[in-house]
């Protein structure tokens, strides 16, 4: 396509230095990916190994430029979309009606991917993603040209110091390589996979008065590994997608489930658990994520839920379980009070069922409610109890305070951090909504 062309090129409607052009921006969906790791690729070794990687002079120049706009990037975001919908008003429909949370994401997530142009790995996959993500929006490669374009005018207008020819000539370069990365993916994707998946509610169970299991039913085959998570849409917010893990390895069936805990102000959550019904249908994008179990290993599974965030771990239990191999799977299931142990009944009875599987309640305050094997305290302090974990990968899903935390008791403790797998979603996501 043109556009694509366009962007290969590195060339744009020039942008005056106060004269911002309008943003064509991808849809929401670029914040729904997790940051790329800051750290790739750029860190000397704490070991001794590897000087760090000189970056390079367009990383530099970018550098300086989000250095300034720091201060003000409230000014900057704004200033960015309102360039957007001024000049390009046909592109506000791949928008939330609400952009109160959208906004900063977006723009975040183009800012992180120009910081670390760098890091072609860690970049490639996190853009990919993105652009595979974005196609449930319905945006086009002629879209991106109109994004860079008032990213640009964004920039150039709060700036002034440190924006110049070269400076512009950086980001172009950087904008460009993003952007192509993106619709490259999304062009993949798009011959081997449908944008979204229809799927109609089937089951709605109340497990608390603000947590429900939903299970749909797709409306084609549905392929994903336990451990993975989607993005979701309900028919009452259309256009907010919202993060949700699979609360089951893949099944004969079909069928998808997933805990879904109504937080305050929180849309989507809110209607999946006191609106959804069965026979409702929502949409589904594709599955994403990395928190997924290694088969060619012998290792023991170490995983950490918290909350809702149970779900992809029992998820990966029942993958081991249906692998038939006698694996150890050791599970801390964190709460704050045994009420909200919600999820703990089915958790046991497949301890009981496999002798390699190992299931302990950690109730921060209060009774545990008789559980069996219930532990006082905080899920990082128990890890640190029942260890050590040499023999073993971890997990941990859950509130993003609950994995900080986890990852670096477990850091601590001596495992390396190359056997921690988590995906680190905001906690306003993995919260639900």
């Amino acid at each position: 396509m043109e556009a694509s062309q366009d962007l290969a090129s590195g060339t744009w409607p020039a942008a005056a230095a106060h004269d911002t052009p309008v943003h064509r921006t991808p849809p929401p969906d670029i914040a729904d990916a997790p940051d790329p790791d800051p750290r790739g690729g750029t860190q000397a070794d704490p070991e001794g190994g590897a000087a760090p990687k000189a970056a390079s002079p367009t990383a530099v120049l970018i550098r300086r430029t989000m250095a300034e706009i720091d201060p003000v990037a409230d000014k900057v975001t704004s200033y960015f979309y309102a360039l957007l919908f001024v000049r390009h008003p046909d592109l506000r429909a791949l928008f939330p009606a609400a952009m109160d949370t959208q906004r900063d994401r977006l723009f975040k997530a183009l800012l992180t991917a120009a910081e670390h142009v760098d890091d072609a790995d860690t970049l490639g996959d996190y853009l990919s993603h993105l652009g595979r993500g974005h196609r449930k929006y319905g945006t086009r490669p002629e879209h991106y040209p109109a994004v860079g374009e008032c990213l640009l005018g964004a920039l150039a207008r709060y700036a002034p110091d440190t924006w110049n020819p070269d400076t512009e000539a950086a980001w172009v370069q950087a904008y460009t390589a993003i952007s192509q990365i993106m619709i490259d993916a999304a062009a993949v994707d798009e011959a081997v996979s449908p944008a979204w998946w229809h799927a109609e509610v089937v089951s709605h169970e109340l497990r608390t008065p603000d947590i429900a299991v939903v299970t749909v039913r797709p409306d084609q085959p549905y392929p994903f590994l336990a451990g993975q998570y989607t993005t979701l849409e309900t028919p009452w917010w259309p256009r907010v997608w919202r993060h949700y893990s699979f609360a089951s390895a893949p099944r004969s069936d079909g069928l998808l489930s997933f805990h879904v805990k109504a937080v305050p102000a929180g849309w989507v959550s809110g209607a999946l658990v006191h609106r959804a019904r069965p026979g409702d249908v929502i949409r589904l994008g594709p599955p994403a994520g990395s928190m997924t179990v290694d088969h060619t290993t012998d290792n023991g599974l170490l995983c950490l839920g918290g909350g809702t965030g149970i779900a992809p771990i029992r998820a990966l239990v029942e993958d081991v379980a249906e692998h038939g191999r006698r694996r150890l799977v050791d599970v801390f299931y964190g709460a704050r009070s045994g009420s909200d142990l919600y999820d703990i009944d089915p958790l046991l009875t497949l301890a009981r069922k496999h002798p390699w599987l190992s299931v302990r309640p950690v109730v921060a305050t209060g009774p545990a409610g008789g559980q069996v094997n219930s532990i006082s305290g905080q899920l990082p302090d128990a890890v640190r109890q029942y260890g050590p974990w040499r023999a073993y990968d971890a997990y941990l899903s859950g509130p993003a305070a609950m994995v900080r935390s986890g990852v670096d008791a477990l850091v601590g403790a001596g495992m390396p951090s190359s056997r921690i797998r988590h995906d680190f979603i905001e906690e306003l996501v993995m919260a639900g909504d």
